[in-house]
């Protein structure tokens, strides 16, 4: 995918912050420092554009992305954030299933889990929620180059086991290994006009 612009246009607390465009929108869900930004970044090839941060639970609104002037990346709250208060994890948590549920915009959904521990009760919990929502998504699995080959195997054949019947994509953001693949499996659900790369 050849990404001729990419820009920031908001961070929405509440639905009424959403942008008006009438565009599709792909949603990034995962645990707090599981690498969201840093997989966004890496697919558009832009640094700093979503807010990387060593510090968990930074991303606390809803972050909209412009792709192209076509379509929208949605950067979702991170859940699991242990040092947050419980009103504030309920309160992202409300705002992220609102989005989830009701957003006519959304086409797609990828959950990211972090290769070097495999999906967590959290993570396994999203699955079951998508799925009971009948929500379309796949599963990239973050920070790969942390791994050798072989555990690397390893780890991606444990989420498929746990996640049966769902795609499985291994993923570096410092590497850009499985940067294609994943936009494989998004440019299906994309109605666009940019040439590819």
């Amino acid at each position: 995918m050849k990404i001729l612009a990419a820009e920031f246009v908001c961070s929405a607390g509440q639905p009424s912050q959403y942008p008006g465009e009438i565009l599709q929108e792909i949603a990034f869900a995962g645990r707090s420092n599981v690498g969201k930004s840093s997989l966004i970044n890496a697919l558009l090839r832009r640094k700093g554009l979503a807010r990387a941060s060593s510090t968990p639970g930074r991303t606390q609104q809803i972050n909209f992305f412009r792709i192209n002037g076509r379509f929208f990346f949605v950067d979702l709250p991170g859940y699991g954030y242990a040092k947050a208060s419980q009103a504030s994890r309920e309160s992202w948590r409300s705002l992220t299933e609102s989005y989830l549920k009701n957003r006519k915009q959304l086409v797609h959904c990828v959950l990211i889990v972090d290769s070097r521990i495999g999906p967590t009760e959290l993570d396994l919990e999203q699955v079951a929620w998508f799925r009971r929502n009948l929500l379309p998504f796949f599963i990239v699995s973050t920070k790969s180059d942390k791994l050798s080959k072989v555990e690397l195997g390893k780890s991606i054949s444990h989420t498929e086991s746990l996640c049966p019947d769902l795609r499985v994509v291994a993923f570096s953001a410092t590497r850009e290994f499985g940067r294609e693949a994943v936009w494989a499996l998004l440019h299906p659900h994309i109605r666009m006009t940019t040439t590819h790369s």
